[in-house]
């Protein structure tokens, strides 16, 4: 009993220092972004403008750019993400060839993001900008379209790992009544096992989200550094994470420091609400 209540104790420790940590690291950014909040209020989330030389400072640019970009990443990754944790869990189950695709999708989350931007500027620019030309638009290569591709490649293993957890954790005994009712193994995929698992997979779909939004260097280096608001999916645009690894170190006045923690701040936000939204839309999705 002893040695339970000081487990019980040690796991009561862990959890308050992980909840004491994220309140600690919201409470300084809140501090820090005082002096920025304090001279555009509100203006600040909604104004354009981001003018290190004349003080102006606004977020909309960076924010609409981290959920264009992400939402569109989300969007490219979904049919290979699903496709591979169908195959994989469903298709290829219990085969060595199932083992070798698992490596295989981990390995991509294993990539370190620098090697992702290299890829993407010496392999993806060109060829987007050769789509480009093909479009009669600006052939900038870098750009929102692009960064959006180095993130849906980037995210895939998120999804595709707990999906591919949750499908194989389907009882075999459903699977098996639908069969012994008349179903083919496409209708016993569509109707029981995707159902019974949308839960889980809900849940892996969110986890990419959160890691697109917080993707920092990948992003900056093909996404252009463009501190305006983006006019087309092909224009150069910024995101809330990428222009603070751009301006950190440059930032020389008060205001402008301010400014950026700030944005810091508001990506901490952003990715509590959806991480809120989240749980509470896969918990409805549960089979009770």
């Amino acid at each position: 009993m002893k040695k339970r209540g000081a487990f019980n104790f040690s796991l009561l420790v862990a959890a308050l220092a992980v909840g004491t940590v994220l309140i600690a690291a919201a409470l300084s950014m809140t501090i820090a972004s005082l002096p920025a909040l304090r001279a555009f209020g509100l203006k600040f989330f909604f104004s354009p403008d981001w003018d290190p030389v004349s003080n102006k400072f606004g977020a909309l640019p960076f924010l609409l750019g981290t959920l264009i970009t992400s939402f569109l990443a989300l969007f490219l990754s979904l049919p290979f993400s699903l496709s591979i944790s169908i195959l994989s869990g469903e298709y290829l189950k219990g085969k060595k060839i199932s083992s070798l695709l698992k490596t295989l999708v981990d390995l991509i989350a294993a990539v370190p993001s620098v090697i992702y931007g290299f890829w993407g500027l010496e392999v993806l620019v060109p060829l987007v900008r050769k789509l480009e030309i093909s479009l009669g638009v600006a052939p900038y290569g870098v750009g929102i379209f692009t960064a959006s591709l180095i993130l849906a490649v980037m995210i895939i293993p998120n999804a595709a790992a707990l999906a591919r957890e949750v499908i194989e954790l389907v009882p075999s005994n459903l699977k098996e009544a639908a069969y012994a009712l008349g179903a083919t193994r496409t209708e016993t995929l569509l109707k029981v096992t995707l159902p019974y698992a949308r839960g889980g997979i809900m849940a892996g779909i969110l986890l990419s989200l959160g890691r697109a939004l917080g993707e920092t260097m990948a992003v900056t280096m093909v996404i252009g550094n463009s501190n305006t608001i983006p006019k087309s999916l092909f224009s150069p645009a910024n995101t809330m994470a990428s222009v603070i690894a751009n301006e950190f170190t440059e930032a020389t006045g008060d205001l402008y420091y301010s400014s950026l923690i700030a944005i810091g701040l508001t990506l901490f936000v952003v990715t509590a609400i959806f991480g809120v939204v989240g749980r509470y839309v896969v918990n409805r999705m549960k089979i009770k």
